[in-house]
């Protein structure tokens, strides 16, 4: 997986109206495109999103000269009929631009031809996306009504499965993965969830887990019904569903699957849209740059942590820049000044969000590698240095100052350093010895982990890889905010040490 890979067309997708606004990293600025986005797995936010299905993603795609790395483009059977009979599913060109073949990661799509910017590279209709208008009459009039998008994506999936190649999607379907080849964390063994029960994403993976098991039983009652549905198990709902939110996008029309999407690879940098007409109903996606024969199209998940990627998609990448850490602090029951505090934290400091969608008690925190050893400290969040300076407060007089500064300045609490320097000192060596503690946690953790062997499945050593590069991505997280904290608590000793040897000497 490389994050070093040239970037080529942006790709914003999707149909859900929404206000012109410029897109993140100064990629591009626009009033003009109907923007929408990618659907990732279960909704976390703590904000329903619309609909019942997952929180949002943005997914880009860019091209890249990987497949001289890689393996060169070939072609098989399948993969020469796949285009062919989605256009004539679809009456419509579906794109001269791309090519299906086989590079390392499989199946695979590159460019068949010189692309030049502006180009429209890929042309979908509606009329050939998987939307919940595809489930049968017969099913969708015994479904309760508080069965959610996904679940009707993941029934149509599993009814069209069940067809074989009788089915007018056969081509399609028996492209996606089954339950063997998905490396969500939610299908993990116990055992293998063992591995990770160190970081965040442990009992997130639970939280869905009861979440699919939730909507299974939901749907269950309605599959009985029908012959050739009553046998499918949580397993199959759960591959389906996993289908679904791992590769639908969002419309006006709620959720769709897009056939040829399936074949762009996760990897490389993004930079490319898909704009939507709204009169023709259909999506494209529109090359930003100039691209030779043969480079293949690859898919990029956004800056988000291998927790994230690990549960939602199935993968991680090694050293992830943007891996980071949830730590909890808590008021001590037996802190004379607990319902005080409390109250405070309740009224002057704005809610935590974890920017990826995992849910959040309001005393915990989230941390990004610490740049710079001897910066500012970006990447340590500034709520948790307050919370971590309340926590020090030991008077009623003390709090009553924070409320008073957080009052004169934006209401946010002890958001400056405290007047008296040792204090502020044992904030933060708190706050470092708590992350020390969090550090021995995940080295013990790491060196737990099985040593590889010849006697291990292909299945769990590449779990166990997978967790190696969490765990240790969350560690260097770790180290860096440590190693900041280190260097600022010295700095806080030496001016506390140099005030002291100037008052002795007056």
């Amino acid at each position: 997986m490389s994050n070093s890979q040239s970037s080529a067309c942006l790709i914003h997708a999707s149909r859900l109206p929404c206000t012109p606004r410029t897109l993140k990293h100064d990629v591009l600025t626009t009033t003009m495109l109907h923007c929408g986005s990618r659907i990732s797995k279960l909704c976390r936010s703590p904000v329903a999103p619309p609909f019942n299905f997952p929180r949002r993603l943005l997914i880009k795609f860019e091209f890249s000269s990987l497949f001289q790395a890689k393996g060169l483009n070939t072609s098989d059977e399948e993969s020469d009929e796949f285009l062919p009979w989605l256009e004539r599913k679809a009456r419509t060109k579906i794109s001269s631009m791309l090519s299906i073949g086989k590079s390392a990661y499989g199946r695979s799509l590159f460019a068949s031809e010189n692309i030049r910017t502006g180009d429209c590279i890929l042309k979908v209709p509606y009329s050939v996306e998987i939307t919940p208008d595809n489930l049968l009459p017969k099913i969708r009039a015994i479904l309760s009504d508080k069965i959610g998008t996904v679940s009707k994506l993941a029934i149509i999936l599993l009814f069209e499965r069940k067809m074989g190649q009788s089915s007018g999607w056969a081509p399609y379907i028996c492209c996606l993965p089954q339950h063997g080849e998905i490396h969500s964390t939610i299908f993990w063994s116990e055992y293998e969830l063992n591995m990770i029960c160190q970081s965040s994403v442990y009992q997130e993976t639970v939280n869905q887990k009861a979440k699919i098991e939730k909507d299974f039983a939901a749907v269950v009652p309605a599959l009985q019904q029908f012959p050739d549905l009553e046998s499918i198990t949580l397993q199959d709902f759960m591959c389906a569903y996993f289908s679904v939110t791992s590769r639908a996008w969002e419309s006006t029309k709620g959720l769709s699957l897009i056939p040829f999407t399936d074949f762009m690879n996760h990897d490389g940098v993004s930079k490319s849209i898909v704009l939507f007409d709204d009169d023709k109903m259909f999506s494209e996606v529109i090359a930003d740059r100039n691209y030779a024969p043969g480079e293949e199209v690859l898919i990029n998940y956004g800056k988000f942590p291998n927790a994230m990627l690990l549960l939602d998609f199935g993968f991680t990448v090694p050293y992830n820049i943007h891996d980071q850490v949830q730590i909890q602090l808590s008021i001590p029951h037996d802190d004379n000044l607990r319902e005080m505090k409390l109250e405070l934290l309740q009224h002057l400091t704005p809610k935590i969000k974890d920017a990826v969608g995992f849910n959040c008690p309001e005393d915990t925190f989230i941390i990004k590698e610490v740049r710079s050893p001897r910066g500012k400290g970006k990447g340590l969040p500034q709520a948790l240095r307050a919370f971590a300076r309340l926590l020090c407060c030991n008077s009623s007089q003390e709090l009553s100052d924070l409320a008073m500064e957080s009052a004169q300045i934006d209401g946010r609490l002890a958001r400056r350093p405290l007047k008296d320097s040792r204090r502020e000192f044992k904030a933060h060596k708190m706050l470092s010895s708590h992350i020390t503690q969090l550090m021995q946690k995940y080295d013990t953790a790491i060196k737990s982990l099985p040593v590889n062997s010849p006697s291990m499945s292909n299945t769990f050593t590449l779990r166990r890889q997978m967790a190696h590069d969490l765990l240790t991505g969350e560690l260097r997280v770790l180290k860096s905010a440590s190693i900041w904290l280190n260097n600022y608590c010295a700095v806080l000793k030496s001016t506390s040490n140099c005030r002291s040897q100037w008052k002795n000497r007056i």
